[in-house]
């Protein structure tokens, strides 16, 4: 039932308990894993000419990196168990878009995404990626607390 198994990545503790379970989820159904990581661009803009900004090209370059390295464990993590596995790394501000896009692109079946389990006025302002993807999906989300 499901063979391609969207798993998107942070690098976060949630996220890496996630990538366990989605890897013992692809074993018993014989499925694979595309997992996607979201590099967010520098989000800055100066409100005047006299601004510190810091410097927005290092910042992308260390963001990309970061990107990188959280597909890289989660490969690592496929290979170890003997699952298949494919990595992309994006850049958006809207990550919940891009994981919708890529479950399309990559004829998903369902995603599975841990959940950072934010609540009152931090979930209220803060957002949660989780619940736009929800929202913006007609595909079975897992979500791990």
């Amino acid at each position: 039932m499901f063979k391609n198994i969207l798993l998107p990545t942070d690098g976060s503790e949630l996220a890496v308990k996630a990538t366990e379970l989605a890897i013992r989820f692809a074993q018993v159904h014989g499925a694979r894993i595309i997992s996607i990581c979201v590099a967010q661009p520098f989000p800055f803009v100066p409100a005047s000419e006299n601004a510190v900004v810091p410097d927005a090209a290092v910042f992308e370059t260390q963001i990309a990196a970061t990107a990188k390295a959280n597909i890289n464990k989660v490969e690592t993590a496929c290979a170890t168990a003997g699952v298949p596995f494919e990595g992309v790394v994006v850049d958006s501000h809207t990550p919940y878009k891009e994981i919708v896009a890529a479950a399309e692109k990559y004829n998903c079946d369902i995603i599975l995404m841990a959940s950072h389990g934010r609540t009152g006025l931090n979930k209220l302002f803060l957002g949660s990626e989780t619940q736009k993807v929800l929202a913006h999906t007609e595909l079975p989300v897992l979500v791990l607390r």
